[in-house]
């Protein structure tokens, strides 16, 4: 049951408590007890919107950052990614396995903007070895959703 609903709502949070009790054949209140409980076990750690920013006049700057850092003693990488994840430009930090350890995703206003984050905040942290940064130039599939969808060619076949 569990299963089936994180798979309802990863596709579409908008989903009611009713939808989804019409769509397993349940009660509405087994539906909100089962959410209830999986998000006071951080299964279910919050909601959000999947936005294509590229479509809105705001100008904003994605980078992925390679990071390699030294484990701590007792600690591993986790209070490093702890220390990372806490700063607001952060979106996201991932444990990697391959060349280096860290992977950090953060949002920016511009590349000047990504690029003094990672020289004065990232790149100074003791157990930061080194960094690689990849700036995002375009999105076409995010979250398992199409950015853009493909335009039908609405032409008329003109034909002898």
């Amino acid at each position: 049951m569990r299963d089936t609903i994180l798979r309802l709502i990863d596709k579409n949070s908008k989903l009611s408590i009713s939808d989804i009790a019409d769509m397993l054949g349940v009660s509405e209140e087994m539906i909100a007890n089962e959410i209830a409980a999986m998000e006071a076990d951080n299964i279910i750690c919050g909601y959000t919107t999947l936005i294509n920013w590229d479509k809105v006049d705001k100008e904003m700057v994605t980078a992925l950052i390679e990071v390699k850092v030294t484990p701590q003693r007792g600690q591993g990488f986790d209070k490093i990614a702890e220390r990372i994840y806490k700063f607001d430009q952060v979106e996201a930090v991932y444990l990697m396995s391959g060349g280096y350890d860290l992977t950090v995703m953060i949002k920016g206003k511009s590349m000047k903007e990504v690029a003094h984050f990672v020289s004065s905040k990232l790149a100074t942290m003791d157990s930061v070895l080194s960094t690689v940064t990849h700036f995002l130039l375009k999105k076409y599939k995010e979250h398992g959703i199409a950015l853009e969808h493909e335009k039908e060619d609405e032409r008329m076949l003109i034909t002898p």
